[in-house]
């Protein structure tokens, strides 16, 4: 899997779920793997159906790989399904952005670089472990551009996205600072974003430090829709707002294909009675 491009976190998370379904059923050999034993392996679990689901669509990944290889002479997985509850997830508002930043103490390091951190995703809507990744050479001041290699984004592709001057004199401050911790901690690396001591800010973890941050924040500061993924989503709802296309938006969010992007957006039931009123 190494060889053909699986992120370790991709690889690590097949592992896990495997083992487990070996561990409940009691099979050794693919040939074992059946219907049923899917099914012993779904109902053993005591977690959300959203969380089986997800599960479910790792262990069909896996199955689907060997049936490629020819390992399987029939995908037998395909029908099994977990049905959910589909709930519309809400995107974070400029408003709720703003109101963030105007709590967070600029004059403290871990304060302003929570502050350009919240700003560069709502501005850019790159992903959090790509936030993480981001180093000085990814900022094209000449042009005002985030120029992002495949090694950094989920899809593997190159992806350039401007930012505005203000993210620019951010920037800029910011990593001022980041050389005075770097120095004091004996830190050498290139990260746009850096703990308090000076290392990159991905953990080992799921949740890097921004991601915890803003769960801080979320809770010290009651404010809901605060998250990695909200902010994403709220970049993403800005820009349908804004009138860009669906295309377009798929492209800035790095998506393998416009359904993907069109869950992304969902729109509660209030929001589609109110646009299609435009239209009668």
């Amino acid at each position: 899997m190494e060889v053909s491009g699986f992120r370790k976190r991709t690889i690590s998370d097949y592992q896990l779920h495997m083992k487990h379904l070996m561990k409940v059923t009691g099979v050794t050999y693919l040939n074992e793997i059946t219907s049923d034993t899917i099914y012993e392996w779904l109902g053993s679990m005591a977690v959300s159906n959203q969380t089986k689901l997800t599960r479910l669509k790792c262990l069909k990944a896996i199955l689907s790989k060997c049936f490629d290889n020819g390992w399987y002479e029939q995908n037998f997985w395909k029908p099994i399904n977990i049905k959910v509850d589909k709930s519309v997830k809400k995107g974070s508002t400029s408003n709720d952005i703003s109101i963030l930043l105007s709590l967070l103490d600029l004059n403290t390091f871990i304060g302003l670089r929570d502050a350009v951190a919240v700003i560069t995703l709502f501005k850019t809507g790159v992903r959090i472990k790509t936030l993480g990744q981001l180093e000085e050479k990814h900022i094209d001041y000449e042009n005002l551009m985030l120029n992002l290699d495949g090694s950094i984004l989920k899809n593997h592709k190159l992806l350039q996205l401007p930012i505005d001057e203000q993210m620019v004199k951010l920037f800029k401050v910011l990593i001022q600072q980041n050389e005075k911790i770097r120095a004091r901690y004996n830190q050498n690396n290139d990260y746009l974003f850096i703990s308090r001591k000076g290392t990159g800010v991905n953990t080992k973890s799921t949740n890097n430090i921004i991601s915890k941050r803003l769960h801080k924040y979320s809770g010290e500061f009651g404010l809901e829709n605060i998250n990695p993924h909200a902010i994403r989503r709220g970049y993403a709802k800005e820009l349908l707002n804004k009138g860009a296309n669906i295309a377009l938006i798929s492209k800035a969010l790095s998506h393998s294909n416009l359904a993907v992007t069109t869950q992304y957006l969902d729109l509660d039931i209030n929001e589609v009675a109110s646009n299609l009123r435009e239209y009668l």
